[in-house]
């Protein structure tokens, strides 16, 4: 008896958000988006009760790529989920499942599969953060007034935890059946949007230089910012020349590249003149691979910080990593884990500009190319297994087209026909698109943006906003022409 067997009547029972019978309206389907996004950001303003105020941020500059809220509900935000994608795909990829998805059976053991492995990473990821990690400190005196001691109260934070896991997991299901694009973006969009809009408008912190894009250069022009330097003018990682020029230049690179693309001509075998193209684009796996490598670096990072807590400040070997206390909160200046960690910023890497504390320029210069491999490699590799779970291979597209009555001119009417005419193109460009997304998220990174966002989460809001667009135009025609729900594989 294999696993699949074994597994079914459990994987099969897990709860699930029920899909649409039917077509469901554009106007209902915004609807549904709305309330989720509006049901998140009350979620991402909900603190854990119990929590200690010194509570720290594990993740720090991966919490907008995560889109959780430090020390509420949603304190995991979406890593859990895309967690588990990575074990699924990397076990999809080695073919270890043995899962069709074109078996409903296996469709149902697949989905019930992927939600299992969620709540396991909700555990390994919740479970050391809260008793490990020393960054979720609960209060002895309310351990004391309810009479369930300080394990008890870690308990109650954790269930708090695990239940914000839960609730992202299904609010990212309804928003992918019932709305419009897939809860994921739609939460990394949300995030993002706030700190770049902070970055932008923040009016405030003129004492400690804490403040947006806008009031900053007000306040440079009207004389009230002293000690204003070149330096400080160009290379300031958040309101500074080069950060501004680096977020309009990657916001104008993502959208040229998402306008480049191969188009296939295609006309319908059975109406004569009807005639469309299916277009191959540049970046054809899109730039949410990129959540998957930032999500394994954030792992990484999580357990470097774990080890730290676990170990103590001098237990933990040099050459693993060495840690130290800034005012950005705990930062590793050593060892492996240096090395492992992304370039977020200009000063972690322009030493003849701010220094970088404790490390030699070879040093800063060996992360940076690590950084970069790890980002340009991780990012093809995981558009690859992102193409062939998604159905966006060749032979997935070979079906769609065959199934919607359209072949390409010239060439028989044959799945297998069209399969090899796909495979020149969709491979190289998914390689290609993938090494291309990874290239400009750490540039992003490197130069820096507004509001420190990442360069990875800058990529991801401007690509999910543009094909946002792209989606809600393509719901606005099929409402207009019923006809064309066929032709989009819509029902």
């Amino acid at each position: 008896m294999g696993w699949k067997e074994v597994a079914e009547p459990y994987l099969t029972r897990m709860p699930t958000v029920a899909r649409p019978e039917g077509h469901v309206p554009f106007k209902r389907k915004l609807a549904w988006t709305g309330f989720i996004l509006v049901v998140y950001f009350f979620l991402t303003n909900v603190s854990l009760w119990g929590l200690g105020a010194n509570a720290s941020d594990l993740f720090g500059q991966f919490r907008s790529l995560l889109a959780g809220g430090q020390g509420t509900v949603l304190q995991l935000g979406i890593g859990p989920i895309v967690t588990a994608s990575i074990v699924l795909q990397l076990l999809g990829g080695a073919n270890l499942l043995g899962l069709d998805t074109d078996d409903p059976r296996d469709q149902a053991i697949y989905q019930g599969l992927q939600k299992f492995l969620v709540l396991v990473m909700i555990c390994l990821t919740g479970l050391p953060m809260v008793f490990l990690g020393g960054f979720l400190p609960a209060s002895s005196s309310l351990a004391s007034s309810l009479g369930i001691g300080l394990v008890g109260v870690k308990w109650l934070i954790f269930l708090q935890i695990f239940v914000g896991g839960i609730l992202v997991l299904y609010m990212d299901e309804v928003v992918s059946k019932w709305g419009v694009g897939s809860g994921i973006g739609l939460f990394i969009v949300a995030g993002v949007s706030q700190s770049l809009v902070g970055g932008l408008l923040y009016w405030g912190g003129l004492e400690t230089g804490n403040m947006g894009v806008i009031p900053y250069w007000i306040n440079v022009l009207l004389g009230n910012v002293s000690n204003v330097t070149l330096s400080s003018v160009v290379f300031n990682s958040t309101v500074g020349l080069l950060p501004i020029l680096t977020t309009v230049l990657i916001y104008a690179i993502v959208v040229y590249a998402e306008s480049v693309r191969v188009e296939i001509p295609l006309s319908h075998a059975r109406v004569k003149g009807a005639r469309g193209r299916f277009p191959v684009k540049l970046i054809y796996a899109s730039v949410l691979p990129m959540i998957l490598v930032r999500a394994l670096q954030a792992n990484i990072q999580f357990l470097g910080r774990i080890l730290r807590s676990w170990l103590g400040e001098g237990g933990m070997p040099a050459w693993l990593g060495v840690y130290t206390t800034s005012d950005t909160g705990l930062q590793v200046t050593s060892g492996l884990f240096y090395y492992l960690a992304p370039i977020h910023s200009p000063s972690n890497w322009m030493w003849w500009v701010s220094g970088v504390s404790g490390a030699e320029p070879w040093q800063v210069l060996l992360r940076v190319a690590i950084d970069l491999t790890f980002m340009v490699v991780g990012g093809a590799i995981f558009a690859v297994f992102w193409v062939e779970t998604a159905d966006m291979g060749p032979d997935a597209t070979a079906r769609q087209i065959q199934n919607s009555g359209m072949q390409i001119p010239g060439f028989r009417q044959n799945v297998g026909v069209i399969e090899k005419v796909m495979e020149r193109y969709i491979p190289q460009v998914t390689v290609i698109g993938g090494a291309l997304v990874g290239f400009l998220a750490v540039l992003a990174n490197m130069m820096g943006t507004i509001g420190s966002v990442s360069g990875t989460g800058l990529l991801l809001t401007i690509s999910i906003t543009y094909k946002l667009y792209e989606e809600i135009a393509e719901e606005q025609l099929m409402e207009m022409h019923p006809m064309m729900r066929q032709m989009f594989g819509g029902e």
